[in-house]
Formats: C-alpha cells, structure tokens, sequence
C-alpha cells in the first residue's frame, strides 16, 4: 500500500511516464503496480547488477542513477517519480527529470534529512516534492484486489529464525 497509494493517488496509467527510484523491497512493488497500471515504467538504481532484476520485474528502461549520460537522456521527461530510498540523498538529480508539473513523491524515510532541494529546479517547472505514508482500509482492499486481478505479489526471502 505504501506505494500503491501515491501512484492512484497522483493517477498513474496508460501516457505516463513513471521513475522509481530504488529497487528494494518497496521499489520492487513499485515497478510491478505502475507497470500493472500501464505506465511508462523507468527504474533507478545504483547498481549496474539490478539492471536485469528491475527489467524482469516490468521496468521499461532502467538507469544508473550514478551514470550522468544516462540521467541525462531523461531529463525533463518524467510525469511522476517515486522514490523509495530511505538513505538521505540529493534530490536535486531526480526532480530535473520531472516535467513541468511533474512530481516526486517520497516514501522512503531516511533516519537524517536529505540535503535540502535546489529550489530553481522547482519553481521554473512548477515541479513538486510530495510525501505519501500508507493508505486506509478501503485503499487497502483495493489494492488487494488490484494484486490480485494482475498477479502481483512482493518478492521475498524465506529464511530460517536462526539465520536472522
């Protein structure tokens, strides 16, 4: 719910182009339900390893946040990013890749503050910086029936109480 919530709330589908950044355990539901929605999916991550994870998941394209050329090719074209990371870090990056009126919304929450957003790359593009927490019950059930109805379910690894 915590990433299903942002993308009804903001109304991803079919013609929106959609970043998440970070591909962990929110990131990933985050790929599979804007991907489910019929968006335009790009993923961001740090690691040239998850390229093909993030692929496999339903991202339409993925980009190495760390790589400027392919931060780049993006710039100005996203309708809406989710970020996920919950480790404080520059925005700055993500919000140029908004569109005008384009918005980010974080769920991630990092234990310090993220570095405060150049505020020029907000106010030229009436871009936005949103947060969303979870959703209601009724949000809930609807999500459970969204899953359902397109075969998602979250990702996970099974280990033993003592390898904890």
């Amino acid at each position: 719910i915590t990433t299903y919530s942002p993308l009804r709330h903001w109304h991803i589908g079919p013609g929106k182009k959609v970043g998440i950044v970070g591909i962990g355990g929110l990131g990933h539901m985050g790929i599979k339900l804007a991907h489910a929605m019929g968006a335009q999916v790009v993923a961001f991550t740090t690691s040239e390893s998850k390229r093909d994870a993030a692929k496999a998941l339903g991202a339409d394209d993925v980009v190495v946040s760390r790589n400027a050329d392919e931060m780049q090719a993006h710039a100005k074209s996203f309708d809406f990013i989710l970020n996920t990371v919950a480790a404080p870090h520059s925005l700055d990056a993500f919000t140029a890749l908004l569109k005008r009126d384009g918005t980010m919304t974080l769920v991630g929450a990092p234990a310090s503050p993220h570095p405060s957003p150049e505020v020029f790359n907000l106010i030229f593009k009436r871009r936005a910086i949103a947060g969303s927490m979870i959703g209601g019950i009724a949000e809930t059930q609807e999500m459970l029936d969204f899953c359902a109805e397109h075969n998602i379910v979250a990702d996970i690894e099974l280990i033993r109480a003592d390898e904890i």
